[in-house]
């Protein structure tokens, strides 16, 4: 098998797919993780991103199931429900509560006392990590499926993708602690992909190559604008 140039072609292609993916899932551990304390920030996204390597590799070993959980389960209105799309609604309307009660906190000033709590609950914070990330990871798994048969494929792949994330993530982190428009443009994209995810539950396909071109458009506008921000200040 690994003598053969498809089986490195679908690794390849596999692990640009999650690491690609697995953007929305760094912005949301970027978010939670800077609520806590700097010291606690990168044993929590250790942790974190650890935890949800084991689930990922053990909802794999489990991939019947996944495929079985498209399956409907009911229906209502003459939509068909089934456990993957409670899922995604659930997970939608969580991202949905949460970047807007985080945009709330940070334009109505109450920023601090909400560190105070955080700071006291890295296991809340890791749990939140853990559990966006299983949501995540059925469409990540789902595209995996379509591209090859081979578990062990897939398994390396998202090893990989985890431990990019678990590179850039404090970078990122401490790049958009730094610069607090980029803090609210985070949390607008969470809304966004909050958004695509609750109406996938509902059976409304929203093709993710749209809501990525988004994210990078509106991340080099903002660059852009960090830059001329920058150069004012210097002349002034």
């Amino acid at each position: 098998m690994w003598l053969e140039s498809a089986t490195w072609i679908a690794l390849l292609t596999l692990t640009f797919l999650e690491i690609v993916l697995g953007v929305d899932n760094i912005i949301f551990i970027t978010v939670v993780s800077n609520k806590l304390p700097l010291e606690k920030r990168r044993r929590v996204r250790l942790i974190g991103l650890s935890l949800a390597l084991i689930i990922r590799i053990l909802l794999l070993l489990t991939i019947t199931w996944i495929i079985q959980a498209k399956s409907t389960l009911f229906v209502l209105f003459a939509i068909d429900f089934s456990i993957r799309d409670l899922i995604l609604i659930a997970g939608g309307l969580f991202l949905l509560a949460k970047s807007t009660s985080e945009i709330y906190s940070k334009v109505e000033g109450v920023e601090e006392e909400k560190q105070k709590i955080a700071s006291n609950t890295p296991r809340f914070a890791i749990l939140q990590i853990v559990l966006l990330d299983i949501i995540f990871s059925f469409d990540s798994i789902l595209t995996a499926i379509g591209l090859t048969d081979q578990i062990v494929l897939m398994i390396i792949a998202v090893v990989i993708s985890i431990i990019v994330m678990m590179i850039f993530a404090g970078k990122i982190s401490e790049f958009i602690e730094q610069n607090p428009s980029l803090q609210i443009l985070a949390l607008s994209f969470l809304i966004l992909i909050g958004f695509m995810l609750s109406i996938e539950g509902f059976d409304y396909h929203v093709p993710k190559g749209y809501i990525y071109f988004a994210v990078f458009f509106s991340l080099v506008v903002e660059v852009l604008n960090m830059r001329i921000r920058g150069k004012q200040k210097k002349e002034v």
